[in-house]
C-alpha cells in the first residue's frame, strides 16, 4: 500500500478523486489479496493433500473450494485494518456498503475459477505451481489497485473491464467509498461475465482430469 501510494500518488500525481490516497489504495487492496489468496491455495490444493487423494475417494471439488473459505478469513482481517483507516481519515460510508457482500462474493468466485484450473493443471506438470507467483505478480499491476479506472480512457475502457478483477475492484471501492469513487457498470458486467466463464471454464477442466488425480498423483 506504501508503495502504491508513493509510486502513483505522490510521483505519478494521479486523480483519487478527493480521496485519500492510501485509503483508495487499500480499498482495492483488499479485493485483490482476497483473490490471490484464494488463488494462490486452491492451485496447490490438491498437491498438498495427495495422500488424502490417493487414498479417499470423495468429490475433490471440496478441497479447492474449502481453500477460499481460509482467504475469506484473512479478509476479514484485514477488513477490520480498512475501518481503522476510515475512522483515522474520518470517512462515514453510505448506502453502497449494503453491496459489499455481492463483490466479496464475486471477488471469491473469480478466484476459484482459474484456481480449479490450475491446480488440476499442477498435478499432471509439478513445475507449473512455480509459474503461478508471477502470473499473480503480473496481474496485480494490470488491475486498478494502485490506480483508478478513472485513468483508463474511455475507448479502452471495455477491452479493460475483460479482467476480471476490474469490476471486483471497482465494485469494492465504490461500495466503500460511495459516490466518490469511479463505478462503470459496463466494466462490472463485462468483467462479470468473465468471472462466470472463467468459473465453468476451471469447472470443466476440473471434472475432465478428474478421474485422473489418484493415479498421476
Amino acid at each position: 500500500m506504501v508503495v502504491f501510494t508513493v509510486i502513483f500518488g505522490r510521483i505519478a500525481g494521479l486523480p483519487s478523486n478527493g480521496i485519500p490516497y492510501a485509503l483508495m489504495v487499500f480499498a482495492a487492496m483488499l479485493p485483490w489479496s482476497l483473490f490471490s489468496t484464494a488463488l494462490g491455495e486452491a492451485s496447490n490444493s490438491l498437491i498438498g493433500n495427495e495422500r488424502l487423494i490417493s487414498k479417499v475417494y470423495f468429490p475433490r471439488l471440496i478441497i479447492p473450494a474449502a481453500t477460499v473459505v481460509t482467504a475469506f478469513v484473512d479478509f476479514l482481517i484485514s477488513f477490520l485494518i480498512l475501518l481503522g483507516l476510515m475512522v483515522y481519515y474520518r470517512f462515514v460510508p453510505g448506502w453502497n456498503m449494503l453491496l459489499l457482500p455481492v463483490f466479496v462474493l464475486m471477488a471469491l468466485l473469480a478466484s476459484l475459477g482459474p484456481g480449479l484450473w490450475l491446480t488440476a493443471l499442477n498435478v499432471k506438470y509439478r513445475d507449473f505451481r512455480y509459474v503461478i507467483p508471477f502470473l499473480v505478480q503480473f496481474g496485480l499491476y494490470v488491475s486498478p489497485v494502485g490506480f483508478s479506472s478513472s485513468v483508463i480512457p474511455e475507448k479502452w475502457r471495455a477491452i479493460y473491464g475483460l479482467n476480471p478483477l476490474v469490476g471486483v475492484i471497482d465494485g469494492f471501492r465504490w461500495s466503500i467509498l460511495g459516490q466518490t469513487s469511479a463505478m462503470y457498470w459496463q466494466s462490472w458486467l463485462l468483467s462479470a461475465g468473465m468471472i462466470l466463464f472463467w468459473l465453468w471454464r476451471g469447472i470443466f477442466r476440473f471434472r475432465k482430469m478428474e478421474r485422473t488425480f489418484a493415479d498421476v498423483i
